[in-house]
């Protein structure tokens, strides 16, 4: 996606003309289908007239720029591109990011990396601008062929914060961030002239529509020096050792991706586990070991908290081959040899949503996404977990898709994982969850005591429990609930609403658009985890609080459902399964720990059903 094109010269007349702004919306409109917000709008009316100074300061004439550039498999968008070559006949590319920000704006962030913008209404924690760029400088080399090429162009990224001062104790210019912007710039309002001299240096030669169109015929796909930087830090952060029906999955898998060269035909690999059978550990462990043999692999999930933690895990740049099931619509087919899919139970029916733009809607379902990019898929499910209506994940729907692209019953290869590493390695445990919940049958009639489950007459007291064994271990307990209550937006000051009230108990949900810092950051502690952030994740210890949306009926003997107790919408408008959704939730929120499982029954009843099955 792209809102604007031109020769600078030409960008020069609709800034100067005032429509510059005018242009952009209306490729804006066209493109999404509605207006763009007033906030967008001042955006470029301001700050692009303001741009345009450094570049009649620079004397840019002969070059091109870009406007709103949407990174290669992901939703963000560049503010500018600028395209020419420096005086020695280097061909150039500039990444600009646009900030309006003033001082009063931007605050202090204890988290490293971040600061915190003052919207006004609300605010936002969210990455210095340097880091923001820098995300940009290599969502482009490392997808971007045209950066492998002998001689490749010179790419650069800055910032221009065109009213933001250079005082004293700035924020963005702290020394926490001092080396950052000493390789990604960022130019205050003082310092126009500055930027001036940063783009001549690079683009005074002009010539700028010839590198413009060198770049826009680059093929796009993960670069080798990417692949290679993903394996060495996967190898380096991820040491797991496999066992059992682990290392037959694993052999197994390398030995179809050894075929692949043999044969046309597309493959899928299956690989069907419970909670804690090590089905992300696997799919890690190939990924590692496709990215040293130099396979073009990506791996890709359903879950935001999952997938961004994954992201934190293996560092800033091998980031980028960790993306989510919904990037694909647009990607290129055939244009990777592997895609893993763990957590795929989650993928959807479709990735569209009411934000995409109508000419990025595929009409196909999410599963034929997924399947026409890669030679061959390998999915990692657990068809249990399917917590949502849309969510369509299971065995059956992925061998109807890959039939429908040709592949043949022999490259279908099905695995299920039975070795139990979580709740103290008992699958007695989780038969008898199972069980309990009216999942499915079970020849297990009583409670495996090698799993600590507790239940608790407070979620107070429960809380006290939870935070006495995260003190012993950081980031070792957890406390997540039934989607029962609201989900409010932050406070004006940052701060969470409490919105999970039981009596004097009172905790907000996890932060919104931070869902991954529930789980591996320490204020996370301080926060309810909901169900689509703890898919995935796995604790010594889990408090759970069990709702009033699924309950037992002690005189009828059977569960029942109460949607108006539920706020999940997404569940519970017009489902007509909505007991199995719930039985799932409840499932995977009492499957999360290693070492003990502690519960808060909302309805007694529910709670006098479980005490008796303890028995």
């Amino acid at each position: 996606m792209i809102l604007y094109e031109e020769a600078i010269e030409h960008f020069s007349e609709d800034v100067m003309q005032n429509r510059i702004a005018d242009r952009a919306a209306e490729k804006y409109q066209a493109y999404y289908k509605r207006n763009p917000s007033d906030s967008e709008y001042r955006s470029w009316a301001m700050s692009l007239a303001i741009l345009n100074n450094s570049f009649i300061y620079a004397g840019l004439k002969d070059n091109h720029i870009v406007v709103e550039y949407e990174l290669p498999y992901a939703s963000q968008r560049i503010d500018v591109l600028l395209f020419g070559h420096d005086v020695g006949g280097r061909e150039n590319i500039v990444i600009m990011e646009l900030k309006q920000w003033s001082n009063e704006n931007v605050k202090n962030s204890e988290s490293e990396g971040n600061i915190i913008v003052n919207y006004g209404r609300f605010q936002k924690e969210q990455p210095h601008p340097a880091l923001q760029v820098q995300g940009y400088y290599f969502g482009l080399k490392d997808f971007v062929k045209i950066f492998e090429e002998k001689d490749a162009p010179e790419l650069s990224a800055s910032v221009y914060a065109h009213n933001y001062s250079k005082q004293k104790d700035a924020i963005l210019l702290l020394p926490r961030f001092s080396e950052l912007v000493k390789t990604f710039p960022i130019f205050t309002k003082e310092e126009a002239i500055e930027l001036g001299r940063y783009l001549k240096e690079r683009l005074q030669s002009g010539k700028g529509q010839v590198v413009y169109e060198h770049f826009a015929r680059s093929p796009i796909g993960p670069s080798k020096k990417l692949l290679d930087h993903t394996s060495e830090m996967i190898n380096k952060q991820q040491i797991f050792n496999l066992i059992d029906d682990q290392i037959v999955a694993y052999n197994a898998i390398l030995h179809k991706i050894k075929q692949l060269a043999k044969t046309k035909m597309k493959s899928v690999v299956i690989v069907k586990g419970g909670p804690g059978t090590g089905k992300s550990v696997i799919a890690l462990e190939v990924m590692g070991e496709l990215l040293r043999q130099g396979k073009k692999v990506m791996h890709a999930t359903g879950s935001s908290a999952f997938t961004n933690t994954l992201r934190k895990i293996v560092g800033v740049r091998a980031k980028n081959l960790f993306k989510f099931f919904t990037v694909f619509h647009a990607t290129k087919p055939a244009s990777l040899a592997v895609l893993i899919c763990d957590e795929a139970h989650r993928i959807r029916e479709s990735s569209v949503n009411r934000y995409t733009p109508r000419d990025q809607r595929s009409n196909l379902p999410q599963i034929d996404e997924l399947l026409r990019i890669a030679k061959l898929n390998i999915f990692f499910l657990d068809e249990n977990q399917i917590v949502r209506p849309n969510e369509t994940g299971n065995a059956a729907m992925i061998k109807e898709a890959a039939r429908r692209f040709g592949t043949d019953e022999s490259e279908i290869t099905e695995f299920e994982l039975k070795t139990q590493f979580r709740c103290s390695g008992s699958d007695a445990y989780l038969q008898w969850i199972d069980k309990v919940l009216d999942i499915r049958g079970s020849d297990i009639a009583h409670f495996d005591p090698k799993m600590e489950f507790c239940i608790f007459d407070s979620p107070s007291k429960m809380m006290e429990e939870i935070r006495a064994r995260n003190q012993d271990k950081e980031n070792s307990a957890r406390i997540v609930a039934g989607f029962c209550w609201p989900w409010s937006k932050p406070n004006v000051d940052g701060s969470l609403v409490k919105d999970v009230k039981i009596g004097d108990f009172e905790m907000p949900w996890e932060k919104k658009n931070e869902f991954w810092k529930w789980a591996t950051d320490p204020s996370g502690m301080e926060q309810v985890g909901t169900i689509y952030t703890s898919q995935g994740f796995e604790f010594d210890y889990i408090g759970v609080i069990f709702g009033k949306d699924l309950v037992y009926d002690l005189t009828k003997q059977k569960w029942i459902v109460k949607p108006e107790n539920s706020h999940d919408t997404m569940v519970t408008r017009n489902n007509t399964d909505l007991a199995m959704h719930l039985k799932n939730v409840y499932r995977v929120l009492m499957s999360r720990a290693h070492k003990g499982v502690y519960v808060y029954f909302m309805d007694k009843a529910t709670e006098e059903y479980f005490k008796a099955n303890l028995n």
